[in-house]
């Protein structure tokens, strides 16, 4: 059986989504662009302590769903439109896209400078729906699980968001754009467990930035931590 994922336009996909669902996922993915608005003002301390059960809970639901028959049927009873094929899997774990982004979120404001971190969650949330909107209305020519339209998309899309971030060099934006590309093109599991892109991308251009401007731009690293 033939599949594709959010780059591709394929029949017979176990992952593919309704349209009117797939929308509802991308605007639901948007929705959290509302994470680096609000850590834009608020101290990474403040932020951490909000996501830090915020994070909890979405994991805490997730494993659950695999163990509690009650939380399985609640579950899959509310969201199992908007799930794809290996979400809906009960034969072993695996975390839903909103779990991912969390975690996402949690981990590039710990580690990484702010204006980093805020570039590279824009990033996810904007070009990972872009690429997949493109792919899936024009998507013809594939590459593995993806297709060039959609990636390119998704490159576009995420110079475009870069070049909006203030205090970011442009060619620091550029890497990351391009990082970012290349962790959402290529599809990583270990065993059966499918590593999302959610995670990928995001940590993908965050370590991209953060060393070239170690590498290359050690001196303009301090106004990373300033959001106008």
């Amino acid at each position: 059986m033939s599949q594709v994922f959010k780059t591709g336009k394929i029949d017979q996909d176990p992952n593919h989504l309704d349209f009117r669902y797939e929308f509802a996922r991308k605007a639901i993915h948007l929705s959290s662009l509302l994470i680096p608005l609000i850590y834009c003002r608020i101290s990474r301390e403040l932020a951490l302590i909000i996501l830090t059960p915020l994070t909890a809970g979405f994991l805490g639901v997730d494993i659950l769903k695999n163990f509690v028959p009650a939380i399985a049927t609640w579950y899959h009873g509310t969201f199992a439109p908007m799930l794809r094929h290996h979400e809906l899997q009960k034969d072993r774990l695996h975390l839903n896209g909103a779990t991912w982004i969390t975690l996402s979120a949690f981990i590039l404001i710990a580690a990484f400078p702010k204006m980093i971190a805020i570039t590279a969650f824009a990033i996810v949330s904007i070009s990972d729906t872009v690429a997949a909107l493109v792919g899936k209305s024009f998507g013809k020519h594939r590459f593995g699980e993806k297709s060039y339209e959609g990636s390119l998309a998704f490159f576009v899309s995420a110079v475009a968001v870069s070049t909006v971030m203030p205090n970011l060099l442009l060619p620091v934006g550029i890497v990351m754009a391009a990082a970012g590309t290349i962790a959402e093109a290529v599809v990583i599991r270990i065993g059966g467990f499918k590593i999302d892109d959610n995670i990928t991308v995001p940590l993908g251009a965050a370590l991209a930035g953060y060393y070239c401007y170690l590498w290359y731009f050690p001196g303009a690293m301090v106004p990373l931590s300033i959001c106008p």
